[in-house]
């Protein structure tokens, strides 16, 4: 479906009739450059991001890193680092990483970029420089869609509640803690838990324990919407499956998981809520196929994104963007 585009030089249509994002943005005439246009029109870019959540801008000449830092230059938000990982990723350039280095076999659940922690960008963008051979797909999902299924309930005890994530870190078990924390000194490390209000601690082996409590759902800067913003359906012992969590919590005992979450008073999250979570996400996901210079720019409090397992060589780029704390 077409759509008068508020940015000039750009035609718009929607991805799905049935659905306001993602809003496809491609150039009226083969020569427009998109750095050019949007920097003379950050204000139309923002308002448009805000009314649909997602822009997927394709058919421009991006060919490298340089032509994606060039576009997130000129929007004007700043970086934020990406630090206290969750999952693998490469820096490329300033602000610029791998997408999620999880092998290609491996499917991630959609979620809310950072929203197990207490700072997260409220933008973020992605640059698909190669697509995969089959698969690959960055799905999203309307939070709006998301938050209705979840209903008021769930939301409710959420927001009351908060979430907490315990990690424990140890050699060839998930992350390092010198990946995750991008440091090899303890007081580092320390000093950035201490400001963040990460509880830490070095058990007798040597195994570095995490805690900390965040936000259940969040409140949009802008539209005063509440969503829900956590990652507990990934954190929960229960993402890896029936038989993974059994196996783990027989290796390491409940309460030395890699990684687990739980409501932020240290009471369990049912498994029915975390299925109605999971559910919720899945059913509302819509998938495009990559195409080779295409850049994916969401509203992080309105869609959620995730990653389909693929075959062959995929390079995606990401960069989180006006951060909030």
């Amino acid at each position: 479906m077409t759509h008068s585009s508020p940015i000039a030089g750009l035609r718009a249509r929607l991805l799905h009739a049935a659905s306001r994002l993602p809003l496809v943005l491609e150039p009226d005439t083969p020569e427009r450059d998109l750095a050019v246009l949007l920097a003379e029109q950050r204000a139309a870019l923002a308002a448009t991001l805000l009314e649909h959540g997602a822009l997927l801008f394709r058919g421009f000449h991006v060919k490298g890193i340089t032509d994606f830092e060039r576009f997130v230059s000129v929007t004007g938000w700043k970086h934020l680092n990406y630090t206290y990982r969750s999952t693998p990723r490469t820096r490329v350039a300033q602000g610029v990483y791998t997408a999620t280095e999880f092998p290609a076999t491996l499917e991630i659940p959609l979620h809310n970029e950072n929203s197990y922690q207490r700072e997260w960008p409220n933008k973020v963008a992605f640059c698909c420089l190669r697509p995969a051979h089959s698969g690959g797909e960055t799905p999203i999902a309307d939070m709006r869609n998301v938050n209705a299924a979840l209903g008021e309930r769930l939301l409710d005890e959420f927001e009351h509640r908060g979430v907490q994530y315990i990690r424990h870190y140890r050699p060839h078990m998930d992350l390092s803690w010198q990946t995750v924390f991008q440091t090899e000194d303890r007081e580092q490390l320390a000093r950035f838990c201490n400001a963040r209000g990460i509880i830490h601690e070095w058990l007798e082996d040597g195994t570095l324990r995490t805690i900390q409590r965040s936000q259940g759902v969040a409140c949009h800067p802008v539209l005063r919407e509440r969503t829900f913003f956590n990652q507990a359906h990934m954190f929960h012992v229960s993402s890896v499956g029936e038989e993974g969590a059994k196996a783990l919590i027989e290796l390491f005992g409940h309460d030395r998981l890699p990684r687990h979450a739980c409501f932020g008073n240290g009471g369990e999250i049912p498994a029915a809520d975390l299925l109605i979570i999971r559910s919720a996400l899945a059913n509302a996901s819509i998938e495009f196929a990559w195409q080779a210079g295409d850049i994916l720019l969401i509203d992080n409090l309105q869609a959620a994104h995730g990653r389909r397992p693929y075959q062959g060589t995929r390079s995606v780029f990401a960069t989180l963007l006006d951060p909030h704390s």
